[in-house]
């Protein structure tokens, strides 16, 4: 960074200063453009000066050198220039801009931190709530289970009732005579038809 010193406090001025045009004389000197030739000039050929290629290569490299250079001091000086005014004229707004940014900052982070703190409660409640949720369903599904072993037994329980009482009827060595008989005495014709409604239509007689 530069800084202007004394004396030089007018060629800094110059610097920032935005570059104007060119100006031309529009006479030079005391000689008007009607005026003749002088005498000591009549018949002189101008010769151009011989410009040594290599010589130019260099003053080209050079004058742009330069001309960055300056351009860049200029730059320099009317950053300087400007911070300068902008850090007296805002500096206790500046001030006031970043005591109110970080302010903003250490509420955005509270808040920040009870949001997570809440997402947090809300999500240790659900993952207690799907535990529970899991715990009834598995005691549903066994209870489920156990009513359905219960009915299985029942309905077999019933069916070996049932055969026990179809058992009374069964034809054993014992009773083989008694059925017999009471076949004889009680005989059952089965030799009928029916129609489509299952009623009987027509029975044979036994002989």
């Amino acid at each position: 960074m530069f800084q202007v010193i004394g004396g030089r406090s007018v060629q800094a001025a110059r610097l920032l200063a935005p570059r104007s045009a060119v100006l031309v004389e529009a006479v030079r000197g005391r000689k008007s453009r009607s005026d003749p030739v002088a005498k000591s000039k009549e018949g002189r050929i101008k010769v151009p000066v011989s410009v040594d290629p290599v010589e130019m290569v260099v003053l080209k490299e050079r004058y742009s050198e330069y001309k960055l250079i300056m351009r860049a001091l200029r730059m320099e000086f009317k950053e300087g220039v400007l911070r300068k005014k902008y850090e007296e004229e805002m500096g206790s707004q500046a001030e006031l801009r970043a005591r109110q940014e970080e302010e903003e900052h250490r509420a955005l982070m509270d808040w920040n931190n009870q949001e997570n703190l809440r997402i947090l409660k809300a999500r240790i409640i659900r993952i207690q709530q799907e535990e529970e949720e899991a715990e009834r369903k598995k005691m549903e599904a066994a209870i489920q289970r156990e009513q359905e072993q219960q009915e299985f037994i029942r309905q077999k329980e019933e069916e070996i009732l049932k055969l026990q009482e179809e058992a009374k009827n069964f034809v054993t060595l014992e009773n083989l005579d008694q059925r017999i008989e009471e076949a004889l005495d009680n005989p059952k014709n089965y030799n009928f038809a029916i129609d489509k409604e299952g009623k009987v239509v027509k029975r044979t007689v036994l002989q």
